[in-house]
């Protein structure tokens, strides 16, 4: 009888140890889901102007490309804020996309392109001069727009 117990309680054992082993491995499996499925993240800091086109191209081209396949924040301050009014004038350079047609590109594309409110203030930028699609920027919506790791290009 000591025996059939034993061998009841050992049977017992076992299948509670399968069935916890069964959900590690789906627990498992369903963290390795959801970290393939995170996208990473590019924050592109924007402080160039018509200063240097070239620097405000290539950020503003980079961010177009970047954003076919993660996730793109764009944060303009210093100088960049001056390109992004509703009278602001386009910069076309050979190699790169227009400033204003990567801009339609990334607000078609909901990608947050943000202005420095201190630097608005600066250059004389109210809220209502800035581009549709463009907004002031908000401290907790840097670290909010991806789940994945975070890459920061300056310009």
């Amino acid at each position: 009888m000591k025996i059939l117990n034993l061998l009841l309680i050992v049977f017992a054992l076992s299948i509670v140890s399968c069935n916890n082993t069964n959900d590690s491995i789906i627990e498992t499996d369903q963290n390795a889901e959801e970290s393939i499925s995170l996208k990473d993240g590019a924050f592109i800091h924007v402080s160039s102007g018509y200063d240097n086109p070239q620097k405000a191209l290539m950020a503003v081209s980079l961010a177009v490309k970047l954003a076919e396949s993660q996730d793109v924040i764009l944060f303009f301050d210093i100088k960049g804020v001056k390109l992004l009014t509703k009278t602001s004038e386009d910069i076309d350079m050979e190699s790169f996309l227009t400033l204003h047609g990567a801009l339609d590109k990334l607000i078609e594309q909901n990608i947050q392109i943000m202005a420095c409110p201190m630097c608005m203030k600066k250059a004389g930028i109210e809220p209502e001069d800035l581009r549709e699609g463009v907004i002031v920027a908000e401290g907790e919506k840097f670290f909010n727009f991806t789940k994945g790791r975070i890459l920061t290009l300056d310009y």
